[in-house]
């Protein structure tokens, strides 16, 4: 079956150009946590595009399409799609290179610089993508999210029952995020899907973008697989981004900052939840390599956050004197 998409994908590809297959060479890109795939195309003029299979009875590619063409159309940096095979899950895309934002983290001045950039490429995106044609993050998505942490870590992998205190702090955190303004929020803001092309930031990996909190991408961000920011940074980067976002309207002047530092800290909290419970569905479910290895990365941002979510002193506890013994125990077992 693979060999067949490939000789399908390159004959697709190669008449999108004109050409036949001789002219042409596919080498693979990059990686994902799903079951996309990425190629190079290189052309006989030496120039590139990128191309993406997403087999369609596993990947529906058409939010992905629909998504590029509307935010190229404000005036977004997003890949320009060249063609489309819904139907066999092809793609034809802009190559961006392979300069991920995490490949420009050089020093600590620079890191925050780019991502200070960063915050700037949120705030035209949710100020030119309107939130109104995409899914709502709500509550049963948000629930369904935080759900993944006791089914796949802490069940599924851990075998640890739930805290008494989890019910509680699951529907707090979702109050939280839905007392936040609605803007379009992309999902996934991590470095990783952020590519320097052309001295710009470029999103990718954007299919499953959403209206929702405001502080989700922000969070994405600086609550990412690749930094750990001290208190005092994480809450400086959020005054940035705070500033921004009352001078242009997108937060009620009625929102003072030290709600929206809190707001952000449950947001937090809730997409490190999220996350940890996804790793490990990746593990065993998709049979997926390289995930567990940065649980400890997101228990740390998780204990950062409810660090100052106060009214769950319990389940912070428990974080520290239960889960961190338990994922450090399971991670020793198992063999390098």
């Amino acid at each position: 079956m693979f060999s067949y998409r490939i000789n399908a994908l390159t004959m697709w590809a190669a008449q999108q150009n004109g050409l036949s297959e001789t002219d042409i060479s596919l080498s693979s890109a990059v990686g994902d946590a799903s079951f996309r795939r990425y190629f190079r195309l290189t052309l006989p003029d030496g120039t590139t595009q990128v191309v993406m299979d997403a087999p369609p009875e596993q990947e529906d590619s058409q939010p992905f399409v629909t998504i590029a063409k509307r935010w190229r159309s404000a005036g977004l940096p997003v890949p320009k799609v060249h063609a489309t095979n819904l139907a066999d899950g092809f793609l034809l895309l802009e190559d961006l290179g392979n300069t991920p934002l995490q490949c420009l983290f050089s020093d600590d001045a620079t890191t925050q610089a780019y991502h200070k950039q960063a915050l700037t490429l949120i705030a035209e995106l949710q100020n030119r993508a309107g939130p109104d044609s995409l899914p709502a993050y709500d509550t049963a998505l948000l629930g369904r999210e935080l759900d993944l942490f006791p089914e796949w870590c802490l069940s599924a992998w851990l075998t640890l029952p739930s805290p008494e205190s989890w019910h509680v702090v699951r529907e707090q955190l979702i109050q939280h995020a839905l007392a936040q303004p609605v803007v379009t929020v992309h999902r996934d803001f991590d470095a990783m899907n952020l590519m320097m092309h052309d001295q710009r930031l470029f999103m990718i990996d954007f299919q499953d973008a959403v209206a929702g909190p405001l502080s989700y991408d922000v969070i994405s961000l600086l609550r990412g697989r690749y930094c750990r920011f001290s208190n005092e940074q994480f809450a400086g980067f959020v005054e940035v981004f705070y500033h921004q976002a009352r001078n242009d309207g997108r937060l009620p002047s009625s929102v003072d900052f030290a709600t929206f530092l809190l707001q952000c800290h449950a947001m937090a909290a809730q997409r490190s939840l999220k996350v940890l419970g996804i790793f490990c569905r990746l593990t065993l479910r998709d049979q997926k390599s390289g995930y567990l290895g940065r649980l400890p990365h997101f228990l740390d941002h998780l204990e950062d956050s409810f660090s100052f979510l106060t009214e769950q002193a319990e389940f912070a506890e428990w974080l520290q004197l239960t889960l961190r013994p338990a994922i450090m125990k399971r991670l020793a077992e198992i063999p390098s």
